[in-house]
């Protein structure tokens, strides 16, 4: 009986922590200026979590469902590709957003990527 109530207490935790978690990359990545790009590792290193560039990458996999709208295609691998490019509604979707905004995306990477990006830790 005690160890079924800390399982299910430390599911509820495990769940609460990752929803936090998520909600910060996103308010993170809703501060991301229009034409500029960042990184997956940037957003976890300025949320203080270093080794978390992947769960940046689950939270943005999810980003469709939060409200306000998170710009996810905003985010990019720590070169300029456009890794998470299917995770939208179409493998070209990423690209065309980020070209919308007169971002240059030539074989899924982000042209002069060192300009455009935007540094969290910095802004």
């Amino acid at each position: 009986m005690i160890k079924a109530c800390l399982t299910k207490h430390l599911l509820s935790y495990n769940t609460i922590m990752k929803q936090s978690f998520y909600e910060s990359v996103f308010e993170l990545a809703r501060l991301i200026p229009k034409g500029r790009v960042t990184s997956y590792g940037a957003i976890a290193r300025s949320l203080g979590a270093g080794g978390s560039a992947r769960m940046v990458g689950y939270a943005m996999n999810n980003a469709h469902i939060a409200f306000p709208p998170v710009p996810a295609h905003r985010v990019v691998n720590s070169s300029g590709l456009l890794t998470g490019k299917f995770h939208f509604a179409t493998p070209e979707l990423m690209q065309e957003l980020l070209e919308n905004e007169g971002v240059i995306v030539v074989n899924d990477k982000v042209q002069d990527f060192k300009t455009l990006f935007w540094d969290p830790m910095t802004a």
